[in-house]
């Protein structure tokens, strides 16, 4: 885009104008965001002071700034994917994940939230407010923030890496979804579909080039939930059930979309990334988020 300013990703704020949001967007609007919350976050490190005003709340925009356009593109590219959509995200991804990674591991910022739990100012925090600051620490410290060298380039590396894999699992298995159909042309195999699925699974077959009425069919029907679920509460054929749950469990388990490699690759990548930070494995690292006391 020529104007940067006019970019409909670079809103921040309220509900995104979605129809007017294209791929074209994506680059010009996370380059030029980026550079501009690079600049935020280096101003604030300078002069960060403890308090909550002068560190919580900044931050706070900083970050609702990123998570409001990059959520915008990450929920399009699943909504809307195409090979358009996912060629920018995988360009832009690995420059996202290198700022989080960045502001994550500050260590002036995780200093001024370790001084602002102890300072005087910590009695004047309200439960929610501890609770934030508290959060940060630990999330800092489950970035990196105390990695140096060698090992604190290859955890980084490692985020990259799985931030990458994720996206290539979610692509496959939305690859594989829209992979399988199941027409179906008589009476007795919609036996029991309500009229709402005859509806969609009809109009399903239109899009696809057959002529089709929720009458008289043929009668579509796909892995995409707003027709598998329906058809599986519903359908009275188990066969046909059968059919359609085993293809939706098995979705990305062979061919090209075929997600087994990932998953080892996956689980290498979480053990060494729990190790890097000190876990002997990675249920260990997810636990020191959550409520269970050990594995």
């Amino acid at each position: 885009m020529n104007d940067v300013h006019s970019n409909p990703l670079l809103k921040c704020k309220g509900l995104p104008n979605f129809s007017n949001i294209f791929p074209e967007h994506v680059e010009p609007a996370i380059t030029f965001l980026l550079e501009d919350l690079e600049k935020e976050f280096s101003r604030l490190e300078s002069g960060v002071q403890p308090t909550w005003v002068s560190l919580v709340e900044p931050l706070d925009q900083i970050s609702a700034r990123l998570e409001w356009t990059w959520g915008v593109v990450s929920h399009l590219v699943m909504v809307k994917n195409s090979p358009e959509w996912r060629k920018v995200h995988e360009a832009m991804e690995p420059k996202i994940v290198a700022f989080s990674s960045r502001a994550g591991q500050s260590r002036p910022l995780y200093e001024a939230y370790v001084s602002l739990k102890s300072g005087s100012d910590w009695a004047t925090c309200d439960v929610a407010q501890k609770r934030i600051v508290e959060s940060y620490i630990r999330d800092a410290e489950l970035s990196g923030v105390a990695l140096t060298g060698g090992i604190k380039e290859r955890f980084n590396a490692v985020q990259i890496e799985l931030a990458d894999l994720a996206t290539k699992f979610s692509n496959n298995v939305l690859d594989a979804t829209k992979s399988f159909d199941m027409d179906l042309t008589t009476k007795e195999e919609v036996s029991g579909l309500p009229p709402s699925l005859l509806s969609l699974a009809s109009q399903i077959s239109k899009n696809a080039g057959m002529d089709s009425t929720p009458e008289t069919g043929p009668w579509r029907i796909t892995l995409d939930f707003p027709a598998y679920g329906p058809f599986m509460q519903h359908s009275r054929r188990r066969d046909l059930r059968e059919k359609v749950f085993r293809a939706f469990v098995g979705r990305a388990s062979e061919g090209e979309s075929n997600n087994n490699p990932l998953i080892e690759r996956i689980l290498a990548l979480r053990q060494e990334k729990a190790r890097l930070l000190g876990y002997n494995s990675f249920a260990e690292l997810s636990l020191s988020r959550k409520m269970a006391l050990s594995v």
